[in-house]
């Protein structure tokens, strides 16, 4: 993956809003997004599947989960035999694991570097996690972005498009259109995420390979120069509070090698993510509360066309929304700090 920015709690209309574009080979098959169940395990989870290796690079899992994954841009460190970074993301969606023991596992196992962005909603709690850190960092409310440096790195394309998806956001939770903004805040996004401007050579960070691809990778929508590599998907999901309760859309947008059309997949979740519980949450309540694809199933669609059904969605949803004077947040506060020196209980 390139690039992936992901805001929890910035906007009080919009409480979990995730953009990202995935970088790879043409040549290297994957399956676009669709419901999957891993083997051996019994959590449904949505995502994009490499074919190579089984994994993926972003997604969530029906029982409150979501995960994405960037590589760290390292040559001279570069392992041809490492195991495949994309099994990191479903066995983060599918464990029961706490993220420091995850973390150190995952660590451990000799894959070339990754930043991984871990929440588990069901717990409150969301995480940056790497192997080329000291240990996981627990992220609050706000908006952190990924490319293939390290979490937050300002390099051109990251301070842009966090710019630029700031100022999407904004707009669209202070519009007062009364129909539901997730569709024309995706349109937004999705153009965001196609933007080739080129960074200029004074501003390119320096990861160990020549000028010219350094150029070519410097944008937020890449195509080498060959053709043999660059976005291959676009991805957006949007948490929209509707009424008392969270809508979210995931839209993916598949970018052909070369000419052709783009294809459009698309699926609702109602009522995801969960809400965080304040009692340990155990696996079988998790597979009770959500029903995954049964209820939430994805389908190929057209941002900037809509059927008379989707039309009458729209608008009973927009009859139904109501101000929510308080909302709790997706992500639990963290536990304030005993001073030093405070004897444990």
């Amino acid at each position: 993956m390139c690039i992936a920015l992901l805001a929890i709690d910035h906007s009080r209309r919009f409480p979990l809003v995730l953009v990202s574009n995935r970088d790879e080979f043409f040549d290297r098959p994957a399956s676009r997004m669709g419901w999957w169940t891993p083997p051996g395990c019994g959590t449904e989870i949505l995502s994009g599947r490499d074919q190579s290796s089984g994994g993926t690079w972003l997604g969530l899992s029906s029982t409150g989960r979501l995960a994405l994954l960037t590589n760290v841009r390292d040559p001279r460190r570069h392992d041809a035999q490492a195991p495949s970074r994309g099994t990191i993301v479903p066995e983060w969606l599918t464990t029961e694991s706490p993220p420091d023991r995850f973390w150190v596992r995952s660590a451990l196992r000799g894959h070339n570097g990754f930043n991984l962005l871990a929440a588990d909603f069901a717990r409150g709690d969301c995480w940056w996690m790497s192997n080329q850190a000291r240990s996981p960092v627990r992220l609050e409310r706000g908006l952190f972005a990924v490319s293939n440096g390290g979490l937050d790195e300002p390099w051109p394309k990251v301070v842009r498009l966090r710019t630029q998806v700031e100022q999407a956001m904004g707009e669209a939770a202070a519009s007062v259109d009364p129909a539901p903004a997730s569709d024309r805040l995706a349109q937004q996004l999705l153009g965001l995420l196609a933007d080739r401007q080129i960074a200029p050579d004074e501003q390119l960070p320096s990861t160990g390979v020549p000028l010219e691809l350094e150029r070519e990778l410097s944008a937020t929508f890449i195509r080498t120069g060959d053709g043999r590599y660059g976005t291959r998907c676009s991805t957006v999901l949007i948490t929209e509070r509707v009424g008392r309760h969270l809508v979210t859309q995931v839209y993916e947008r598949s970018h052909p090698a070369g000419p052709g059309l783009a294809l459009m997949r698309r699926a609702t979740l109602k009522d995801w993510p969960p809400r965080y519980q304040t009692e340990p949450v155990l696996v079988e309540a998790r597979q009770r509360a959500h029903r995954g694809s049964l209820d939430s199933p994805v389908h190929d669609d057209a941002l900037d066309e809509r059927d008379s059904r989707g039309e009458d969605a729209a608008a009973d949803r927009s009859a139904s929304r109501v101000v929510v004077p308080r909302v709790r947040s997706l992500i639990k506060p963290a536990r304030p700090k005993a001073p030093p020196g405070t004897p444990r209980a």
